[in-house]
């Protein structure tokens, strides 16, 4: 890192609002938290509790000389009224220093501190805080997203339970430790692909009869066991040995070991920062605006302005060079392969794929899914295939594998090209025209041969009707182009000519995965 000098970090997207001083190391950091008299923030109030305490806050933690490099603050993703409340002060006080000033995206900002905090080099980061849950690679000069809620972020999904059974805000904490007194109750598991969402989980939650531990424990045990799924599928396809948990849910204990079960069972590192980094804080502000400065990117204070909609995948990291598009796997025992869910056997015409157990996973909840998917694999595949989708025959099925018919070819995800991408989006095409959605559209799940491109990997399909299911499709197959290849955009077009061609509602389906991809996560 450049000697540029000590760096002014403000941080104030929603409830807390902290300021941190950053050198070469970590000089300062002090934060005055906002806190509601009941229910959930409320942006106008946070945001005239940071006017108010701002001063105080910066002057806790400037240097008794008031000589700084720059000042650097959070552009977003949060909530506008907060972002404007914080904005206003960096501009104002960088103009009165006569330094420069740097907007920070808060999203990066989580993913900077936590490597530099644990030395992480080139991890997949599952990134759990109040509003966003993301799980996040590097590739490129960006950090991209293989996955993210399509609805609620983890820490608000808590909250939201906390408020409906008069748990103190925030709700995380309550929900914690009431759920180490708890038992198990069967709740709704939602993973689609590389998303996941949690709207569905919170409200079966709300009303459940069981008791309260029992209920704090379930909806703990179902909502991490979706990210840590989604976070070793995003492993298993880029190849990578790393894992860094950042955000203020990741102080959780029980995500910690969750994470650590499954990284250990892969043979991939997980890193967790130091507490005080975990949560929105001033110091990951000032950490990552010392390296955008470092690499000379400041703003004029006149074109100063909040995004409440700021996504990590907008922003060009040009202060790091590192990354790969797929790390190095490891060699294993020949004709086995292992996937995120299960061990595949390969024969000389067959393959045989059998689902393991997931330690992190509550038992009884693994199993459910384990037969679920299993039978709904074996009956969607013969359903596809019936509508003339390139899928292997299946030859037997027992609770928790399926034989089936070897496919001879190479993933697509090893041979990216426009003329698979454009058979792969025929055969998609022909499938969503079936009524049939896979739940798990990635490069990984395609092979192409002979002209065709069969589908494999139907565990988390669905019969479904619905335009939304078919967006989300197109949206998880998307942010993983994205996410591997920087070609991305041509790949995608050719993916879509060949869905124009087999499915006669194709504008439908892209404009709502388009209105998908607009969403925003901070909600």
């Amino acid at each position: 890192m450049p000697d540029i000098g000590p760096v002014l970090g403000i941080e104030g997207t929603a409830w807390n609002l902290s300021a941190a001083l950053f050198d070469k190391d970590l000089v300062s950091l002090y934060s005055k938290p906002y806190m509601p008299p009941q229910g959930g923030i409320h942006p106008r109030e946070a945001a005239q509790h940071h006017a108010t305490f701002m001063k105080e806050v910066i002057a806790r933690v400037m240097p008794p000389s008031g000589k700084i490099a720059g000042v650097a603050f959070s552009m977003g993703p949060g909530l506008g009224p907060c972002l404007r409340t914080v904005a206003t002060a960096a501009r104002a006080l960088a103009l009165a220093l006569d330094v420069p000033l740097v907007g920070v995206n808060h999203c990066v900002a989580h993913v900077e501190i936590g490597r530099f905090a644990t030395g992480a080099r080139d991890p997949i980061v599952l990134y759990a805080s109040g509003a966003n849950t993301q799980v996040i690679g590097y590739l490129n000069r960006r950090y991209r997203i293989f996955g993210e809620t399509l609805d609620i972020g983890l820490g608000n999904a808590l909250d939201k339970f906390a408020r409906s059974r008069g748990l103190p805000h925030p709700g995380g904490p309550e929900v914690e430790r009431l759920a180490l007194k708890g038992g198990y109750v069967e709740l709704p598991y939602t993973v689609k692909g590389m998303d996941l969402a949690f709207s569905g989980l919170v409200s079966a939650a709300k009303d459940h009869p069981a008791p309260l531990e029992d209920v704090c424990n379930s909806l703990q045990e179902t909502a991490f066991a979706m990210c840590v799924e989604v976070t070793e599928r995003a492993l298993a396809h880029a190849g990578k040995d790393e894992v860094l948990l950042v955000g203020g849910v990741g102080a959780n204990r029980r995500l910690q070991e969750m994470l650590a079960t499954m990284c250990s069972e892969r043979g991939a590192v997980l890193h967790v920062p130091d507490r005080k980094f975990m949560g929105d804080n001033g110091a990951m502000i000032a950490y990552t605006g010392r390296l955008m400065l470092g690499r000379g990117i400041t703003m004029p204070p006149g074109e100063t302005r909040a995004n409440p909609v700021f996504r990590a995948d907008q922003v060009e990291v040009t202060w790091w060079d590192g990354g790969t598009v797929q790390g190095a796997r490891r060699a294993g025992e020949p004709g086995v392969a292992r996937g995120a869910e299960a061990i595949v056997r390969v024969g000389p015409d067959f393959v045989e794929k059998q689902r393991q157990k997931k330690s992190y996973r509550q038992p009884s909840l693994d199993a459910r899914l384990i037969s679920e998917r299993t039978r709904a694999e074996a009956r969607l595949i013969s359903m596809a295939r019936r509508h003339g989708v390139p899928t292997p025959v299946i030859r037997d099925i027992t609770a928790d594998t399926i034989v089936m018919e070897r496919i001879q070819g190479p993933l697509v995800r090893d041979q990216l090209s426009g003329e698979n991408m454009y058979l792969a989006g025929k055969t998609v095409g022909r499938l969503h025209s079936a009524g049939i959605v896979h739940g798990d559209l990635t490069t990984s799940n395609m092979i192409c041969r002979d002209g065709q491109c069969f589908l494999i990997d139907f565990g988390l399909a669905q019969v479904s009707g619905e335009l939304e299911a078919r967006g989300v499709d197109l949206h998880v197959l998307f942010q993983t182009l994205e996410s591997t290849t920087d070609n991305h955009a041509a790949l995608k077009e050719s993916f879509l000519k060949g869905y124009r061609a087999e499915c006669a509602f194709a504008d439908e389906v892209i404009v709502r995965e388009q209105e998908i991809e607009r969403r925003g996560r901070y909600l």
